[in-house]
């Protein structure tokens, strides 16, 4: 097992294949308006800096990243979910944050030193958005 599986086995989170599989614990049923809110703040997720998404209220979106249309059609939820919680996991090289961990982490600004930028009930949340989006 490597070190960010340990570091997501510790923080309760199985990793199975290339996702986990299970809500995060203390979680209820992802809100996907919720999610939806979460993705299009420009103050918490951020995930429209380098993501575009079907949220047209918000004028500029990245393209530096995958596009989130049709995101619920090309990844599971276990998928969603290691992607958003620890996308390092996948892709070493990655610039994208893991969204839930906060250890093993490294260059982290004081304000967010062990804190996670999502807590478990937005990460299912966004799960939720980004599975609607077929």
């Amino acid at each position: 097992m490597g070190a960010g599986a340990l570091l997501l086995a510790a923080a309760g989170l199985a990793v199975v294949g290339d996702g986990v599989p299970q809500p995060l614990p203390g979680t209820t049923t992802g809100d996907a308006a919720r999610g939806r809110a979460l993705v299009a703040s420009r103050q918490v997720g951020l995930c429209l800096l380098c993501h575009r998404a079907p949220i047209p209220e918000v004028a500029q979106q990245g393209n530096l990243a995958s596009d989130l249309a049709g995101a619920g059609r090309r990844w599971s939820a276990a998928q969603l979910r290691l992607r958003i919680t620890d996308p390092k996991r996948l892709d070493p090289a990655t610039p994208m944050p893991a969204y839930h961990r906060t250890e093993g982490l490294t260059r982290v600004g004081a304000a967010w030193k062990d804190k996670p930028v999502f807590d478990a009930q937005q990460v299912e949340d966004v799960v939720a958005y980004l599975r609607t989006l077929q």
